[in-house]
């Protein structure tokens, strides 16, 4: 049988860089070894479960890059992929393991049972269900019924022998039975399954090989294995991840706002997908080597579950900021375009003449270089999308300087009659500047600088000319030139 691996996240909120780093182990282990990969959608907690979370799971995946072969969303031979939509499924298991003693139906309250937990607290001993609703006479169990309670349905535990698997990841792992808890609910009491039995259906019916999900999962498996066992079916193959640990260390913590966490939020950044996918793949795995910078197809012929750490992996921002970097450094101004137009519109909003494509695609390129995520580019480049000009020190000593005035008043003079607003143009209009007012190198162009941009170093002079147009340039040479004693006003 080829592989078949499954994510199976929880409709409660956003997508995570956990549960994306999940998706794609699952999705480059099941390309590597050219099986399927599932989407699946386990909303069996209905007081968690946020409208609309699912469809925007499946949007950032796709935007990831990262394709399910069948699943939500899309379809295939083993469906339905939601578990809400499965309860009829789940419901026949259930009935089938009550028809082997292996489940029962508990009435204890949610009070009776923090008792129980208290008093073995107390006691020193492990939180364990103490299963005194194992052996109910059919009379007591109905006297539960009159007084109204609404019965979980909790699996059978035997105390005979511990619970052992090969992890993919850590090597051998063995769970005492003391140690699972006694016996855990399958079915709450509303009637909906819990995770760890609904699980273990789909596992089996939709023929999933291979399970791969963070290490927080590990105290699920021995339950799941049980299950497997009572259904007497063969369980798949485990390997558990490690944690992603924040720069102190730490569990990454959700409300830590220090660290973007939620893919969308990447996306609203100007992150760009790949970016994210070849970060995330070398977060707790790695190919070998100093090599940091791969293409998709690349990780997967490289990915093995053999190479994944054991130990937590550091969240590293500022490595993501570089990756990202270097992504778009690597992308022309026209492939960029999509995804800044939405950061640069705003920022020119307010221009008398509105920009084009092509206005877009020059600022791109003037600044892409110098940007880790496409919403810096209004912020990078604000000496040219600005109304306002903020003079740093030293450009305005240089307009302080007695040359500045005349080369200023030349430009403005030449300029008032030029057509040729293009980065050649600019060229051209210096040149002849140059001619006018024999000044030339940082005695022609800080000047210049200055006064359009408030400093005296930035990317090509030609090129900012051009973005800022005729009207603009003028305007701001003209409040260079409007000196109050010895201070220009810009």
């Amino acid at each position: 049988m080829s592989v078949r691996l499954r994510y199976a996240p929880s409709p409660t909120g956003h997508l995570h860089i956990g549960g994306a780093r999940t998706a794609l182990f699952n999705y480059l282990f099941a390309k590597h070894h050219g099986g399927a990969f599932i989407l699946r959608i386990e909303d069996t907690d209905l007081d968690r479960n946020v409208e609309s979370a699912a469809q925007e799971f499946a949007d950032n995946l796709r935007w990831l890059g990262i394709e399910w072969d069948e699943g939500a969303f899309s379809g295939g031979d083993y469906g339905p992929y939601v578990s809400t939509e499965r309860l009829d499924i789940y419901r026949r298991h259930v009935d089938e393991l009550r028809d082997k003693g292996m489940v029962y139906e508990c009435y204890c309250s949610e009070d009776e049972l923090a008792v129980q937990r208290e008093e073995l607290l107390a006691r020193g001993e492990m939180v364990r269900y103490s299963g005194r609703c194992r052996h109910l006479s059919k009379e007591e169990r109905e006297a539960r019924i009159r007084e109204g309670r609404k019965p979980t349905v909790r699996f059978r535990v035997m105390d005979d022998e511990p619970v052992a698997f090969t992890d993919l990841i850590r090597g051998d792992m063995i769970f005492e039975p003391q140690g699972i808890g006694g016996d855990f609910v399958v079915v709450k009491s509303n009637g909906i399954p819990v995770y760890n039995f609904a699980v273990v259906v789909d596992d089996h019916l939709m023929n999933i090989t291979h399970v791969v999900r963070g290490e927080e999962h590990i105290s699920n498996t021995p339950r799941q294995l049980l299950l497997f066992k009572a259904f007497g079916w063969t369980a798949p193959v485990f390997g558990h991840v490690p944690l992603i640990l924040g720069a102190d260390g730490k569990k990454l913590s959700k409300r830590d706002e220090s660290i973007i966490q939620f893919i969308d939020q990447y996306r609203e950044y100007g992150y760009l997908p790949e970016a994210i996918f070849n970060f995330l793949a070398l977060l707790g795995w790695t190919p070998g080597g100093e090599r940091e910078i791969f293409s998709r197809d690349e990780l997967i012929t490289a990915f093995g579950l053999n190479r994944v750490n054991r130990s937590g992996a550091f969240f590293d921002a500022a490595k993501l900021a570089w990756m990202n970097g270097h992504y778009l450094r690597n992308h022309s101004a026209e492939e960029l375009l999509p995804l800044a137009r939405r950061f640069l519109e705003p920022a020119v909003a307010g221009w008398q003449t509105p920009v084009n494509d092509a206005w877009m695609i020059e600022f791109i390129a003037l600044y892409k270089d110098q940007v880790s995520c496409l919403s810096e580019l209004p912020v990078v480049g604000s000496v040219l999308v600005s109304d306002s000009v903020s003079v740093e020190a030293d450009a305005r000593e240089t307009l302080e300087n007695e040359h500045a005035s005349t080369v200023l008043d030349a430009f403005v003079k030449l300029a008032h009659a030029w057509t040729d607003w293009t980065p050649d143009g600019m060229k051209s209009l210096l040149k002849d500047v140059q001619t006018v007012t024999g000044k030339k190198g940082k005695e022609l162009f800080f000047p210049v600088r200055a006064a359009i941009t408030g400093r005296l170093h930035g990317p090509d002079l030609n090129r900012s000319l051009a973005l800022l147009g005729r009207t603009r340039v003028l305007d701001r040479l003209g409040k260079a030139l409007a000196v109050s004693g010895a201070r220009p006003v810009l």
